[in-house]
């Protein structure tokens, strides 16, 4: 892509991220609810039919799940007092594996009936706005999220640049990042085992590894926002792109539903919301672009995700988004998987065709990733430029009448 192109996207991109970067945003505060409104007025400003949504959410996935936690701990130390009695141990087994698996279908993005039946809900804020052809029976969701995440300790990329440096062709031959939730379903895990097995080795270690991933937890929910400009001001930035190219040289025989989500970083709360009140209006082909942490550099197009199990996305909108790529002569790396979650996973869940655009830097990381650094000082703004083409391509070739959007898998 010629990089000196495109000069009122970089500014408009730039002028998006500085604008919100400094309000703190964490899911379902006031800050969310300020960035939310405010977007909302940006792309009604560009032809679009704009509104903001309320909807019930939690505020962090670090409350349920570290309540979880405790929930586990509780049963690996009543397993360890009063273990003698056979009736206690398997009480308590039955109580560790059921956490186990309460965090599993939390984090995968099931059911979670212990957070809806037991953590408090605030409001979370979507920002839902229409454009292209309103009249058009095919419909493109160009997706995104506004809210920031907190820090951590976990969050320090030193060590794993360390290692990056330290073994380049490994790490070159891994196409998918650490699965960073496993940890946290095996110590419970590990505790009923103990408890199943009458094993203190085994109790103690899920013990062990429980209470440390708890203090992370802790430490995670305490923190405030981060300004998190790539992560994803970077996506909506994008995003407004996306629609103020389509409001310059409007286009037809396709509906572009713009959606920036909040409370994503409580693990897509915003987005199921989003998924209850409008999956069953989109037509079947709808397809959804999900635009997310676009500052890092370098453009890649996931195959797919899971923080429990890995699920890919449907092949054939993949295909057809790398193909819009190449036309346009965007870098875009294929063959990536994330053990992390997206708002992609939802309208996946539900069958959708998704394509989720991210980038990297030359170690295949996310740059300032849920760090106080993720600033606009920080974003390359030539890939949130190089992403906010690509999306803008795919959805005009998508509105020419000889196209039909990949069918749902």
């Amino acid at each position: 892509m010629d990089r000196t192109r495109n000069d009122w996207r970089r500014k408009t991109a730039d002028e998006v991220i500085r604008a919100y970067a400094d309000i703190p945003r964490l899911p379902t505060s006031p800050g969310e609810h300020q960035v939310a409104e405010a977007l909302a007025e940006r792309l009604g400003g560009l032809g679009c039919d704009s509104a903001v949504e309320r909807e019930r959410a939690t505020a962090s996935y670090a409350l349920p799940i570290g309540a979880l936690c405790v929930a586990g701990l509780a049963a690996g130390v009543v397993s360890g007092r009063w273990g003698r009695r056979p009736a206690v141990r398997w009480v308590a087994g039955a109580a560790a594996a059921a956490v186990a698996a309460m965090i599993a279908d939390d984090v995968a993005g099931g059911a979670r009936w212990f957070r809806r039946a037991v953590i408090p809900h605030r409001r979370a804020h979507n920002v839902v706005a229409s454009g292209g052809d309103r009249s058009a029976a095919r419909t493109v969701v160009v997706l995104a999220h506004h809210d920031a995440a907190p820090s951590g300790v976990i969050f320090d990329q030193r060590v794993m640049r360390w290692i990056i440096r330290r073994f380049p062709r490994l790490i070159a031959a891994v196409h998918t990042n650490p699965p960073i939730w496993w940890p946290v379903i095996l110590g419970p895990a590990l505790i009923a085992a103990g408890a199943l097995r009458d094993s203190r080795g085994l109790r103690r270690a899920g013990l062990v590894l429980t209470a440390t991933n708890l203090a992370v937890l802790i430490d995670i929910a305490r923190r405030p926002a981060v300004p998190g400009a790539n992560d994803n001001l970077s996506g909506v930035a994008a995003l407004v792109c996306v629609a103020e190219s389509l409001h310059r040289t409007p286009i037809t025989g396709l509906r572009v539903v713009f959606v920036s989500a909040g409370a994503e970083e409580a693990l897509q709360e915003g987005i199921r919301a989003f998924a209850r009140r409008h999956f069953a209006t989109l037509d079947p082909d709808t397809c959804f672009i999900n635009l997310e942490s676009l500052g890092s550099g370098h453009l890649a197009l996931l195959e797919g995700e899971g923080p429990v199990r890995m699920r890919d996305y449907a092949e054939p909108f993949r295909s057809f988004v790398a193909k819009c790529a190449q036309d346009i002569d965007v870098s875009l790396t294929r063959g990536l998987r994330s053990r992390n979650s997206t708002d992609s996973e939802v309208p996946r869940r539900h069958g959708f065709p998704v394509a989720t655009i991210v980038s990297l830097d030359p170690n295949r990381l996310i740059t300032h990733y849920h760090l106080e650094s993720d600033i606009p000082d920080n974003v390359d703004l030539a890939s949130v430029v190089a992403a906010a083409e690509l999306a803008e391509h795919v959805i005009r070739e998508l509105a020419q009448e000889h196209k039909q959007p990949p069918t749902r898998h």
